[in-house]
């Protein structure tokens, strides 16, 4: 049988690590001879971009002093990441580095034709054209996930053009076809014909 006192140091351990696991985030310390008031804690810094609002004494005002608050600042909507009105212009840079992954497509070498569209890229990344090649080479390397993303992202890019855009809804209709999913193949198809 076990002894009292190892009873009681048992006992003791358990609830401490019972206090310990119970108050997650909040404080366990608790101080001996709890009869002294404690001191408060200070209060956590707030950002200033945050949705508490600031007191009049950190906006640089005085207590009495009538404090307005201004209206956030409206966002802009042409800054919205969507369908742009008019696709980039492939600059002489760029076009020389398609034309090389092209050939490089061509000769069956698919991973050195990516590298050079992604060189294309960084130099023109909103032009369509560059996404529907990349595109064209992950499908020649059969990751056609990737290559439907990059279809995606060529075609919003792509504008107002309806070359462009009829362009990427048939790419996009062959690939959504490979991978099996029919339905988007002909919604794709019915985009194209529609332009």
């Amino acid at each position: 049988m076990m002894s009292k006192l190892k009873y009681a140091t048992l006992l003791a351990t358990g609830l401490t690590l019972a206090g310990c696991a119970s108050s997650p985030g909040g404080s366990i310390y608790v101080p001996i001879g709890g009869s002294q008031p404690r001191e408060q804690a200070p209060e956590p810094p707030r950002s200033t971009q945050g949705s508490y609002p600031e007191s009049a004494a950190d906006q640089g005002y005085e207590e009495d002093e009538p404090v307005v608050s201004q209206p956030a600042p409206e966002r802009d909507s042409s800054s919205r990441p969507s369908y742009q009105d008019q696709s980039e212009a492939l600059s002489p840079a760029a076009a020389s580095l398609i034309r090389q992954a092209d050939n490089l497509l061509a000769s069956g070498d698919a991973r050195g034709a990516v590298s050079q569209l992604e060189r294309a890229q960084r130099i023109a990344p909103r032009s369509p054209e560059v996404y529907f090649k990349l595109s064209e080479a992950y499908v020649a390397m059969n990751q056609l996930g990737s290559a439907e993303q990059f279809t995606l992202k060529g075609l919003s890019l792509a504008g107002s053009d309806s070359r462009l855009q009829r362009t990427g809804w048939l790419l996009l209709a062959d690939i959504r076809r490979a991978r099996g999913n029919t339905a988007g193949a002909r919604e794709a198809e019915s985009r194209a014909a529609m332009l």
